[in-house]
């Protein structure tokens, strides 16, 4: 394959207004998660569980690949298989100190058993993939109507336990010696990132969903040292980049996980450069320079 027959594949905006009317519901559904997973990221990485969220993904794609095997909805059994995750991890992790092995076990086990469905799924090859690396679907309103429902649900939660989880993510000791529920917010957080996991798996897929939980929240995290400010670029990160990455891959034909995450990655490099002149200079914005010797 030549340059020219690569660059095809990846942008080619034939026909492109066409189908941008086809997926408006699509880019409605893209909004909304990233929206969900700007909010939820800024706790992911206050709490360090980026290694968890790749955990969650695993077995909310077994779960997703059983449904699709025995003909149930695909969303409600990447759902089960997230929130059996989060929750075996939210109550085990409150009680161990070994949170990583925890996960590094959990995570083979449900790659396998994802594997083990899909080669028992006899249907298309696309759907298959689909799962693994998100695909661009017809999202009809009353599917876009549930997802946005569930999403609510879940901000609303988030909003609700806002401080006293921001507090036992800073400073979970001091936080549970002032009476905070931290075991508690913990279980309800790893919940609540379960759904979000499962939700953002129709986007992106399972292997890449650390590019809507993660990358966004970390590039935000690296140009601001204030929580609301983070969380408020967090989320717009977040949306350019799911967003952004559905309206360009209408114009190719290639997943649409490889143009969000490279669309995260790019603002992550950005924030990243930004944040590290920023280092570089005083509060005054002056550069800093060692002094020199008489």
């Amino acid at each position: 394959m030549d340059a020219d027959s690569i660059l095809g594949a990846i942008f080619n905006f034939d026909n492109y207004g066409e189908l941008l009317v086809l997926v408006q519901n699509s880019i409605w559904a893209g909004a909304i998660l990233g929206l969900l997973g700007g909010l939820v990221g800024t706790f992911v990485m206050k709490r360090d569980l980026a290694f968890a969220v790749h955990g969650i993904s695993e077995l909310s794609f077994a779960g997703a690949a059983f449904a699709l095997l025995v003909g149930a909805d695909v969303v409600f059994g990447s759902l089960v298989g997230s929130v059996a995750a989060a929750l075996l991890l939210g109550l085990m992790g409150v009680r161990a100190r070994d949170k990583n092995s925890i996960i590094g076990v959990i995570m083979p086990f449900g790659l396998g058993l994802g594997i083990l469905f899909l080669s028992l799924y006899q249907g298309r090859a696309a759907n298959k993939f689909g799962l693994l690396t998100g695909q661009i679907v017809s999202v009809d309103t009353v599917q876009l109507q549930a997802l946005a429902g569930t999403a609510v649900v879940v901000m609303l939660v988030l909003v609700a336990i806002w401080r006293p989880l921001n507090f036992a993510s800073v400073d979970p000791e001091l936080a549970e010696a002032r009476g905070v529920p931290v075991r508690s917010l913990a279980i309800v957080f790893m919940i609540i990132l379960g759904v979000s996991v499962a939700l953002s798996i129709q986007v992106v897929g399972a292997l890449l969903v650390l590019a809507l939980l993660i990358t966004p929240a970390a590039a935000a995290l690296r140009v601001t040292s204030s929580p609301a400010v983070a969380v408020v670029l967090s989320v717009v990160f977040a949306v350019s980049a799911t967003v952004g990455g559905i309206l360009l891959a209408l114009g190719g034909r290639i997943p649409i996980s490889p143009y969000i995450t490279t669309l995260s990655f790019l603002i992550y490099v950005v924030c990243r450069t930004i944040g590290s002149m920023r280092e570089a200079r005083g509060l005054n914005g002056r550069v800093l320079t060692a002094s020199r010797q008489p």
